[in-house]
């Protein structure tokens, strides 16, 4: 049985404590003391115990006293997955801000041969006083954790309940934008290609599926399974292209994503915009250039990118600073992938 009171039954002028934490887990301050500074000498049920209770209690640690105790890195560890092109473009920006704001910055990748959970410790293990994690995929209960041992910022993804900062964009705005500008050319056959198990995926799914109700397209919505990679794009055009008839309009996942929808229909000899329009996510460089010029959604990757960093340097220079959130609206760019839908017949537009 716990004796200490939840965090809303605290005062509400007063934040919870260690000494709080320590009651409500049954166990000692030193203890909990070690496992926030993740320090050995507790087991792993302990350990979960403790940070059940903190997460219970809304409990955040006092930054400013555990730097005093410590001594001052100044290092921001940021986590970035190798194959992603657009979060490429928002580390430029954090090494310039972070330099300005008198920090260093430490990289650390994930990709398909190093766990994402392996990646932040690493940060931790560098005494990175502040984490910035790009889109990350780890589950909200070890995120959490992170959040009690380092100032956290995510971008792309919130995590309820943590003491952390979020940065993202208003995915579902871009998305529906991508959808009124389709409908607009008069498609109705407009198929998602699904971005995988990022947390920005589910959002611009559901995001699509909503957009075609509200112009009552429910028959036609369709997603594929996908990923934020050009292979993934290549399979679902090449599961399109096997089909009686191709949709008019295919929105992908990111433009990645699009580039391989791109070239699995250009090299079965489908003309695009004019038998099949696609619509991309992200602008990267890429998608600018002639040869391409994809139809996309911008975001704002160095407003991302300076969001973040102002938000964790506050956490660690501000004693009293509380998480925030920031929401970044995105822009549709058109460009010469889209294009009025081909003519169709009633059965031709039909679902499969």
């Amino acid at each position: 049985m716990h004796n200490s009171a939840d965090a809303s039954e605290l005062s509400p002028r007063r934040r919870p404590t260690m000494a709080d934490v320590a009651e409500r887990a049954g166990v000692s301050r030193t203890l909990v003391s070690l496992i926030f500074s993740d320090k050995p000498g507790a087991s792993d049920d302990t350990r979960g115990r403790v940070l059940r209770a903190a997460d219970e209690l809304a409990y955040q640690p006092d930054r400013a006293a555990q730097l005093l105790a410590r001594g001052r890195s100044r290092t921001l560890g940021v986590l970035t997955d190798v194959k992603q092109t657009f979060q490429a473009e928002m580390i430029g920006t954090v090494y310039d801000a972070a330099e300005a704001a008198g920090y260093e910055v430490l990289l650390s990748a994930s990709g398909p041969t190093r766990d994402e959970r392996k990646a932040i410790e690493a940060l931790l293990s560098h005494r990175c006083e502040g984490l910035i994690l790009f889109n990350p995929l780890s589950e909200s209960d070890y995120l959490r954790s992170v959040a009690l041992r380092a100032a956290l910022t995510i971008v792309g993804r919130g995590v309820p309940d943590a003491t952390a900062n979020t940065v993202r964009s208003a995915d579902a705005t871009g998305i529906a934008q991508s959808v009124e500008h389709l409908v607009a050319l008069g498609h109705r056959d407009i198929v998602h290609i699904d971005g995988g198990e990022h947390a920005v995926s589910t959002e611009r799914r559901l995001a699509y599926v909503a957009a075609m109700r509200r112009h009552r397209l429910d028959a036609f919505v369709r997603v594929f399974p996908g990923a934020h990679d050009e292979a993934a794009g290549m399979a679902a055009a090449s599961v399109l292209l096997g089909e009686d008839v191709l949709p008019t309009a295919v929105m992908a996942g990111n433009d990645r994503c699009a580039l391989g929808v791109m070239d699995g229909f250009t090299k079965a000899g489908v003309s695009i915009p004019d038998d099949v329009s696609i619509v991309g996510y992200d602008d990267s460089p890429l998608s600018s250039l002639t040869r391409i010029d994809l139809t996309t959604v911008r975001q704002d990757s160095a407003e991302l990118a300076r969001r973040a960093l102002a938000f964790t340097v506050s956490m660690l220079d501000t004693a009293d600073a509380e998480p925030g959130e920031c929401v970044i609206e995105p822009e549709l760019v058109i460009r010469g992938t889209t294009a009025a839908a081909r003519p169709t017949s009633p059965e031709a537009g039909a679902p499969r």
